[in-house]
């Protein structure tokens, strides 16, 4: 399951998408998630899955492969669907006790569980059509502007992305952990539940050890290398808009009228 998750990584690729500015993504991908809040029914989550799913097929990421980043997540998208099915009010279906399932329960258990998994995979698309350097410097310069009023743009750019990049490095460091501890009598896979949460403890101290020299070593390239910042720093390609980009944007704008338009008239 450690191996499964995708948010972090960037899948090589030339696509469409791939192509676009960073910015563009960013500002897309904000857009793609505010949205899905205004969504109200079957219909508007009908168009959220559509647009997603354009995106996805003009990417040519697999779909298996993005999918395969929902495994991790999956308790949680399930206890958030037990939550919303037995504490929301409404017309009884089936009740035990305190327990009871209503029919508005089961609609909001239902829609809050495909808007987690939208969510999961629109932030996934960001990470996974991005590299990281581009990230960062899509997220600085989207935040420029509030370095007028003395917000650190490239600190903050730059230990947002560092997190995203390390995701899957300390991901590959936990299995090979676990693959130290099986290889001398460790047991990750049997029992319940709390039994395999119980096995993992193990695993905290190395991969914190792990964590903190894999930090000491990029600190120190970073010095070695004379990084100071985003001070005077210059850029071998520099971000500019394209007409892609251009018609990435009007399609945002397509995208939110018809979740607003649906919104209001159904």
């Amino acid at each position: 399951m450690i191996r499964d998750i995708t948010l972090g990584q960037y899948y090589p690729g030339e696509s469409w998408i791939h192509k676009l500015d960073p910015r563009t993504k960013i500002i897309g991908t904000f857009v793609f998630l505010v949205a899905l809040f205004l969504v109200k029914d079957f219909w508007g989550f009908l168009v959220a899955v559509a647009g997603l799913a354009l995106v996805i097929g003009i990417s040519r990421v697999p779909l298996s492969f993005i999918l395969k980043g929902l495994k991790p997540v999956f308790l949680i998208i399930l206890f958030t669907f037990v939550i919303n099915m037995f504490m929301t009010k409404g017309e009884t279906l089936v009740g035990w006790g305190f327990l009871v399932i209503t029919r508005e329960g089961l609609y909001n258990a239902f829609f809050m569980g495909v808007r987690l998994v939208l969510l999961i995979i629109g932030s996934s698309l960001l990470t996974l059509t991005t590299k990281p350097i581009k990230l960062t410097d899509g997220i600085e310069n989207l935040l420029g502007p509030l370095k007028k009023i003395g917000v650190p743009a490239h600190e903050l750019a730059m230990m947002m992305t560092i997190a995203l990049r390390f995701i899957p490095t300390l991901l590959e460091e936990t299995d090979k952990i676990m693959k130290a501890q099986m290889a001398r009598g460790a047991d990750f896979e049997s029992g319940n539940l709390l039994k395999r949460a119980k096995s993992l403890v193990p695993l905290l101290i190395p991969l914190f050890i792990s964590a903190f020299r894999i930090a000491q070593d990029l600190a120190m390239a970073m010095e070695a290398r004379c990084y100071n910042g985003g001070e005077n720093r210059t850029r071998m390609n520099a971000m500019r808009y394209s007409r892609r980009d251009f018609l990435a944007a009007g399609a945002m704008i397509f995208f939110v009228v018809l979740i607003v338009m649906e919104r209001n008239l159904i």
